[in-house]
């Protein structure tokens, strides 16, 4: 069901991807942006939107979620294929081995999840998946000296998106299924909580006036 804090989740992370694709299209350059994280969304999506084939809710969700799927295949496509883009990549600092991540996510949703069917697992499976597939980007941009404003955009609304997502199963609870949904809210927890830190020096940044700048 649709609620404001759902639709501002949603615009908000369609947002972040406008900010990245602009960075990506109008700089030519994908510097500070973790292909690993992308290619970690890449299946997050593809693993989760398996619905599109089994099941019809509305033309808006099939609109959202073909756009996710297609701009971040596109986003992967840019920063691997592009002959000025792929050049920008900062290969040497994005060096977090996330297909270490893609085992665990998968055996953990093997045994906790809704139903025991295919797209049930794989929706499990991408939700815990989403949940981590930040670290790369983080890591990435504690190793990195300049953080354009763009890239600090980017992952500040792809943080912010998730807690409206928060908010969003919050507000379900209390109006609307009166249901805990632990896959989801303990994956969103684990998620925002990967945020903290990356929020608090952003806001300072902006607070100061200054580079934006993480500990190494």
């Amino acid at each position: 069901m649709m609620n404001l804090f759902r639709l501002l989740g949603d615009m908000t992370h369609l947002l972040c991807i406008v900010f990245l694709l602009l960075k990506i299209r109008t700089m030519k350059s994908c510097a500070g942006i973790s292909l690993k994280t992308q290619e970690l969304y890449v299946i997050v999506f593809l693993t989760r939107y398996l619905d599109l084939f089994t099941m019809y809710n509305s033309l808006y969700q099939i609109a959202m979620k073909l756009v996710f799927v297609g701009t971040s295949i596109g986003i992967v496509w840019y920063m691997r294929y592009h002959k000025v883009v792929k050049q920008t990549y900062s290969k040497d600092e994005d060096t977090f081995r996330h297909y270490f991540l893609i085992l665990p996510c998968f055996v953990l949703a093997l045994f906790v999840h809704r139903d025991f069917t295919v797209v049930e697992v794989l929706w499990s499976f991408s939700l815990y998946l989403e949940a981590v597939a930040i670290l790369p980007q983080l890591v990435l941009l504690q190793r990195s000296r300049n953080i354009d404003t763009l890239t600090g955009d980017y992952v500040f609304l792809l943080g912010v998106y998730r807690v409206l997502y928060l908010l969003n199963w919050v507000y379900r609870f209390f109006m609307e299924i009166h249901q805990i949904r632990w896959i989801p809210w303990v994956s969103g927890l684990i998620q925002t909580a990967l945020y903290a830190d990356f929020f608090y020096y952003y806001i300072k940044s902006w607070k100061n006036r200054e580079k934006l700048k993480l500990p190494a």
